[in-house]
């Protein structure tokens, strides 16, 4: 059951009124959350963004769900690229004990081996993830929905008064 719902989650945000844009960089936001620990000072500059920028929440959410779930997975490869950057590349000991120096930036838990690793591979994936998304919203929206829409469950689901009771509640607030 929870597969459903989160498929149903995912094809609400790609069926939403956002632009395919909107959500990449919502699901991308999501994706660097759910990959770094969580209370990091990285995460609250990450939720300012959410906060300030027009993306959409609910392609954050699923996205650090998502995310979420893979990271205690990845979590040794975290570790292992994380102590590489932070003890094996000697020409930035030095940059990493200034930074340390620095109030702010030492409670970022950069010298942590885990929100190293997972930090610089949430950062590479931000223009690949992004991109990826983008046309994947745009492809869904051109090619698969009016499919999915002329399925026989769907058309079903659509002509039951439960679900016209749902869509005139939703549509109350405007």
């Amino acid at each position: 059951m929870f597969g459903i719902e989160i498929l149903a989650k995912l094809i609400k945000v790609l069926r939403s009124g956002a632009t395919p844009p909107q959500i990449a960089a919502g699901f991308v936001l999501g994706m660097i959350i759910g990959l770094t620990p969580l209370w990091s000072l990285h995460n609250l500059v990450i939720l300012i963004i959410i906060i300030l920028v027009n993306v959409n929440i609910s392609a954050v959410i699923f996205s650090f769900l998502v995310f979420s779930a893979f990271a205690y997975l990845l979590d040794p490869g975290f570790h292992s690229l994380g102590y590489f950057v932070l003890t094996d590349i000697s020409v930035l000991l030095g940059l990493w004990t200034v930074l340390y120096n620095i109030p702010i930036l030492a409670l970022s838990k950069f010298n942590n081996t885990v929100v190293m690793g997972s930090l610089i591979v949430s950062v590479v994936l931000i223009l690949p993830m992004y991109y990826l998304i983008k046309k994947g919203v745009i492809a869904y929206r051109e090619n698969i929905d009016a499919k999915i829409q002329k399925w026989k469950i769907v058309q079903v689901i659509k002509g039951s008064k439960i679900y016209n009771l749902y869509e005139r509640i939703k549509n109350i607030g405007g």
